[in-house]
Protein backbone atom coordinates (compact mmCIF):
# COMPACT_ATOMS: atom_id res chain seq x y z
CA UNK A 1 0.00 0.00 0.00
CA UNK A 2 1.98 3.23 -1.23
CA UNK A 3 0.53 6.46 -0.02
CA UNK A 4 -0.53 7.59 -3.19
CA UNK A 5 -2.30 11.08 -1.28
CA UNK A 6 -5.44 10.20 -1.55
CA UNK A 7 -8.47 13.42 -1.24
CA UNK A 8 -9.51 13.19 2.17
CA UNK A 9 -12.56 14.15 3.30
CA UNK A 10 -13.94 14.78 6.96
CA UNK A 11 -15.63 11.98 8.28
CA UNK A 12 -13.91 9.64 5.68
CA UNK A 13 -12.32 6.03 7.28
CA UNK A 14 -8.02 5.94 6.88
CA UNK A 15 -6.20 3.52 7.46
CA UNK A 16 -2.57 2.50 8.63
CA UNK A 17 -1.59 -1.19 7.72
CA UNK A 18 0.74 -2.23 10.51
CA UNK A 19 1.53 -5.77 9.91
CA UNK A 20 -0.05 -8.51 7.70
CA UNK A 21 -3.17 -9.38 9.88
CA UNK A 22 -4.02 -5.81 11.33
CA UNK A 23 -3.98 -2.44 10.63
CA UNK A 24 -4.97 0.99 12.81
CA UNK A 25 -8.47 2.89 11.90
CA UNK A 26 -8.84 6.73 12.42
CA UNK A 27 -11.38 9.59 11.33
CA UNK A 28 -10.05 12.03 9.20
CA UNK A 29 -11.07 15.27 11.11
CA UNK A 30 -10.15 18.01 8.77
CA UNK A 31 -7.20 20.58 8.71
CA UNK A 32 -5.64 22.83 11.41
CA UNK A 33 -3.46 25.60 10.42
CA UNK A 34 -3.06 23.73 7.20
CA UNK A 35 -1.96 20.64 9.05
CA UNK A 36 -4.65 17.41 8.32
CA UNK A 37 -5.57 15.28 11.53
CA UNK A 38 -7.14 12.25 12.33
CA UNK A 39 -9.08 11.03 15.41
CA UNK A 40 -8.76 7.62 16.49
CA UNK A 41 -8.77 5.33 19.46
CA UNK A 42 -5.37 5.52 21.44
CA UNK A 43 -3.61 3.99 24.47
CA UNK A 44 -2.25 6.90 27.06
CA UNK A 45 0.04 4.45 28.75
CA UNK A 46 1.79 1.73 26.80
CA UNK A 47 2.92 0.17 30.54
CA UNK A 48 -0.73 0.11 31.45
CA UNK A 49 -1.38 -2.56 28.59
CA UNK A 50 -2.29 -5.87 29.46
CA UNK A 51 -0.94 -7.58 26.08
CA UNK A 52 -1.76 -11.12 27.19
CA UNK A 53 -5.36 -10.39 26.70
CA UNK A 54 -5.07 -7.48 24.10
CA UNK A 55 -6.48 -4.59 26.63
CA UNK A 56 -5.43 -1.19 27.68
CA UNK A 57 -7.42 -0.36 30.45
CA UNK A 58 -6.65 3.02 29.94
CA UNK A 59 -7.01 4.65 26.14
CA UNK A 60 -8.15 8.22 25.10
CA UNK A 61 -9.62 9.15 21.40
CA UNK A 62 -7.05 12.04 20.47
CA UNK A 63 -6.26 14.21 17.69
CA UNK A 64 -3.04 14.16 15.87
CA UNK A 65 -1.77 15.13 12.73
CA UNK A 66 -2.69 12.48 9.96
CA UNK A 67 1.33 11.19 8.58
CA UNK A 68 1.83 11.16 12.93
CA UNK A 69 0.34 7.96 12.51
CA UNK A 70 2.27 7.05 9.40
CA UNK A 71 3.06 7.61 5.89
CA UNK A 72 1.13 4.63 4.56
CA UNK A 73 -2.19 4.82 4.60
CA UNK A 74 -5.50 5.00 2.71
CA UNK A 75 -9.15 5.47 2.52
CA UNK A 76 -11.48 2.96 3.89
CA UNK A 77 -15.26 3.80 4.22
CA UNK A 78 -15.56 -0.67 3.72
CA UNK A 79 -19.35 0.04 5.31
CA UNK A 80 -20.79 2.66 2.80
CA UNK A 81 -22.24 0.44 0.46
CA UNK A 82 -24.54 -1.09 3.66
CA UNK A 83 -24.79 1.69 5.79
CA UNK A 84 -25.27 5.78 5.58
CA UNK A 85 -22.37 7.49 6.45
CA UNK A 86 -23.38 10.06 9.39
CA UNK A 87 -22.89 13.96 8.95
CA UNK A 88 -19.62 15.01 9.70
CA UNK A 89 -20.26 18.58 10.39
CA UNK A 90 -23.33 18.17 12.36
CA UNK A 91 -22.93 14.57 14.34
CA UNK A 92 -19.54 12.83 14.05
CA UNK A 93 -17.53 16.10 14.99
CA UNK A 94 -19.34 16.11 17.93
CA UNK A 95 -19.17 12.87 19.07
CA UNK A 96 -15.28 13.03 18.34
CA UNK A 97 -14.99 16.17 20.28
CA UNK A 98 -17.11 14.59 23.42
CA UNK A 99 -14.86 11.85 23.60
CA UNK A 100 -11.87 13.84 23.55
CA UNK A 101 -9.95 13.56 26.76
CA UNK A 102 -12.36 10.18 28.12
CA UNK A 103 -10.56 7.43 29.62
CA UNK A 104 -11.95 4.08 27.84
CA UNK A 105 -10.82 0.59 27.32
CA UNK A 106 -9.45 -0.43 24.32
CA UNK A 107 -9.98 -4.06 23.60
CA UNK A 108 -8.60 -5.68 20.89
CA UNK A 109 -12.04 -8.06 19.86
CA UNK A 110 -14.78 -5.73 21.31
CA UNK A 111 -13.26 -2.28 21.00
CA UNK A 112 -10.32 -1.53 18.48
CA UNK A 113 -9.51 1.67 16.75
CA UNK A 114 -11.88 0.05 13.96
CA UNK A 115 -14.61 -0.55 15.71
CA UNK A 116 -14.24 3.58 17.22
CA UNK A 117 -13.95 4.62 13.44
CA UNK A 118 -17.31 2.51 12.36
CA UNK A 119 -18.87 4.28 15.51
CA UNK A 120 -18.13 7.80 14.96
CA UNK A 121 -18.56 7.30 10.87
CA UNK A 122 -21.67 4.84 10.65
CA UNK A 123 -22.88 4.93 14.70
CA UNK A 124 -22.66 1.00 14.07
CA UNK A 125 -19.81 -0.45 15.83
CA UNK A 126 -18.31 -3.24 13.84
CA UNK A 127 -14.45 -4.93 12.84
CA UNK A 128 -13.91 -6.43 9.61
CA UNK A 129 -10.26 -7.48 10.97
CA UNK A 130 -11.63 -9.13 14.23
CA UNK A 131 -14.79 -10.69 12.43
CA UNK A 132 -11.80 -11.99 9.53
CA UNK A 133 -9.12 -13.68 12.58
CA UNK A 134 -12.24 -14.08 15.28
CA UNK A 135 -13.02 -17.86 14.60
CA UNK A 136 -9.21 -18.50 15.07
CA UNK A 137 -8.89 -16.90 18.29
CA UNK A 138 -12.00 -17.57 19.94
CA UNK A 139 -11.24 -21.64 20.17
CA UNK A 140 -7.96 -20.52 22.31
CA UNK A 141 -10.11 -18.13 24.42
CA UNK A 142 -12.73 -19.95 25.53
CA UNK A 143 -11.84 -21.82 28.54
CA UNK A 144 -10.50 -18.39 29.57
CA UNK A 145 -14.13 -17.44 29.44
CA UNK A 146 -15.31 -19.78 30.84
CA UNK A 147 -13.18 -19.41 33.90
CA UNK A 148 -13.92 -15.78 33.82
CA UNK A 149 -10.06 -15.22 33.48
CA UNK A 150 -10.73 -12.91 30.39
Amino acid sequence: MKNSRPKLFPGDIVEYPRNKFFSHFAIYYGERDGVPYVAHLTCRDSDIKLLLYGRALRSEVKLDPLELLGKKYKVNNMFDEVHPARDFHNVVKQSIDDMMGREVTFDILFHNSEHQATLFRYGIKKSEQIDKIYKHIMPAWKKLFEEKKL
